[in-house]
C-alpha cells in the first residue's frame, strides 16, 4: 500500500483584506491593500514611529460566537474560530460531526504570541484596580493553546490537539505537522493553520522599539513593500487562515471538493541570531530543499512561491538569496509574490493566510501581485509579480515562513490529480 495522500478540502480566513475567503481573494488579486492607519487605539498619542497596520474591518464576532462567550475568548481565538467555522462549512462537513470518526480528527494550529490583548488589558486592570479585579477567565483566555482547545471542543475533535509557537513560522510548523499526522495515519482530518491578534499598544511598541516597522505613516497602503528598494520595515497584520487537511480516500468517500494537495514540508534552523536571518539565506534554502525532497518534486516543476516577504531589508535579501541558491538560474523563471504587501504581517498566523492564498492560486490559476514594487533592488532581482495579478497554471507551489529564532518552514503544494 502506498503512502497516504493529503488534500486541502476547506478554506477559511479573516484578514485585513476581507472577512471571508472570497472577499479577501478578490481584494488581493486586485492589488487592493488592507493596510490603514491604526484605529484600535491612538498610536499617535503614544508617539509611535509606526502607526499603520492591517486591521480587520467590520469583524462581527457575534456572527460566529455567542455574545455571552466573548468575555471568555481573546481576540486571537475569536479570529481562529471564525476562520475555522468558514473552513469547516467550505469543506462540506456537518456541524455535529456526522459521517466522521471524531477520534481521528484533530486540531493543530499555530500562534506566535497568543492572547496578547488579554495580557495587556489584564495588566492595566491590576495596576489601576488591583489583583482582585482580574477576570477568572484570564488564564484560559491568554494561554496560547486556547485556540486549539476551543476549536477542538467546538467541533468535538478528539484526535491530536495542540499548538505550535515558533514566531512567524508558527502556522507553517502547524501545517507541516498536520500534513505528516494525516499522511502517517494518526488522523484522517485535521483543522490547521494559524491566528494572531497583536495590534495592541504593547505589540506595536515592542516592534517599534526594534526599528523593524515601516514609518511610512502618511501613505499606509504603500507602507508594506516587500523586495522594493525603498522598503523600510514590515507592517503588522492580524487575523487567521485555516485549512482542512484530509486524507484523500476519506475526502473522496464523502464527495469533498479538493482545492489542491499538500505534498511535503521542510524545516530548518539558522542557528545564527535571535532576530536577524543568517547571511545568504542558508536556512530558508535548506527548508525549501527538504520540502522539495519530501514532496518528490524537481526544481523545474515549481511554478510559484508565496514568499515570506516581510518588507524588511535583511529578510527580503536573505530570502531572495535562498531562492537563487536553491533554484540556480531557474529562480528567474519562478513567479514569486508576498501576501504581506497586502494584508500585513500576521506573525504566527501569517503562514495560514498565505496557505489559503496559495491554495486559491492553484485552484484558480491566478497569483496575486506583490504591490508597491516601484523601484528595483539589485539584491532582490527576481520576478515578484509586480503590482498586477497574473494568470498562471500552477503545477507545484511553495509557501515559505521564516521566524525570529531562526525558524524556517517551507510547505509544498500541488495541483490535485487523481
Amino acid at each position: 500500500m502506498g503512502a497516504r495522500r493529503v488534500v486541502v478540502t476547506g478554506l477559511g480566513t479573516v484578514n485585513a483584506c476581507g472577512n471571508d475567503v472570497d472577499t479577501a481573494w478578490k481584494a488581493v488579486l486586485g492589488g487592493v491593500s488592507g493596510i490603514t492607519n491604526i484605529t484600535r487605539f491612538d498610536a499617535r498619542a503614544f508617539e509611535m514611529p509606526c502607526d499603520v497596520a492591517g486591521e480587520l474591518k467590520n469583524f462581527d464576532a457575534a456572527k460566529w460566537i455567542a455574545p455571552k462567550d466573548h468575555k471568555k475568548l481573546d481576540l486571537m481565538t475569536m479570529y481562529g474560530i471564525a476562520a475555522t467555522e468558514m473552513a469547516w462549512d467550505d469543506a462540506g462537513l456537518a456541524r455535529d460531526g456526522t459521517g466522521l470518526d471524531l477520534e481521528v480528527c484533530g486540531t493543530i494550529l499555530g500562534t506566535g504570541i497568543g492572547g496578547l490583548d488579554t495580557i495587556e488589558d489584564t495588566h492595566t486592570t491590576i495596576m489601576e484596580k488591583g489583583h482582585q479585579r482580574v477576570s477568572p477567565y484570564f488564564v484560559p483566555k491568554m494561554m496560547a493553546n486556547a485556540i486549539a482547545g476551543n476549536v477542538s471542543i467546538r467541533f468535538g475533535l478528539q484526535g491530536p490537539s495542540y499548538i505550535t509557537s515558533s514566531a512567524c513560522a508558527s502556522a507553517n510548523h502547524a501545517m507541516a505537522l498536520a500534513m505528516r499526522s494525516v499522511r502517517d495515519g494518526e488522523q484522517d482530518l485535521c483543522v490547521t493553520g494559524g491566528a494572531e491578534a497583536t495590534i495592541t499598544t504593547m505589540g506595536m511598541a515592542g516592534f517599534n522599539s526594534m526599528r523593524a516597522m515601516s514609518r511610512r505613516n502618511d501613505e499606509p497602503t504603500k507602507a508594506s513593500r516587500p523586495f522594493d528598494r525603498n522598503r523600510d520595515g514590515f507592517v503588522m497584520g492580524e487575523g487567521a487562515g485555516i485549512l482542512i487537511f484530509e486524507e484523500l480516500e476519506h475526502a473522496k468517500r464523502r464527495g469533498a471538493r479538493i482545492y489542491c494537495e499538500i505534498l511535503g514540508a521542510g524545516m530548518s534552523a539558522d542557528a545564527y541570531h535571535i532576530t536577524a536571518p543568517a547571511p545568504g539565506g542558508v536556512g530558508p534554502r535548506r527548508a525549501m530543499m527538504l520540502a522539495l525532497r519530501d514532496a518528490k518534486i524537481n526544481l523545474d516543476q515549481v511554478d510559484y512561491i508565496n514568499a515570506h516577504g516581510t518588507s524588511t531589508s535583511l529578510n527580503d535579501a536573505a530570502e531572495t538569496a535562498a531562492v537563487k541558491a536553491e533554484f540556480g538560474e531557474y529562480a528567474y523563471k519562478l513567479a514569486i509574490s508576498s501576501s504581506k504587501s497586502l494584508v500585513g504581517h500576521l506573525l504566527g498566523g501569517s503562514g495560514g493566510v498565505e496557505a489559503v492564498f496559495t491554495a486559491k492560486s492553484i485552484e484558480t490559476g491566478q497569483v496575486h501581485p506583490t504591490i508597491n514594487q516601484d523601484e528595483a533592488d539589485p539584491e532582490c532581482d527576481l520576478d515578484y509579480v509586480p503590482n498586477v495579478a497574473r494568470d498562471l497554471k500552477i503545477r507545484y507551489a511553495l509557501s515559505n515562513s521564516l521566524g525570529f529564532g531562526g525558524h524556517n518552514v517551507t510547505l509544498a503544494f500541488g495541483a490535485f490529480t487523481d
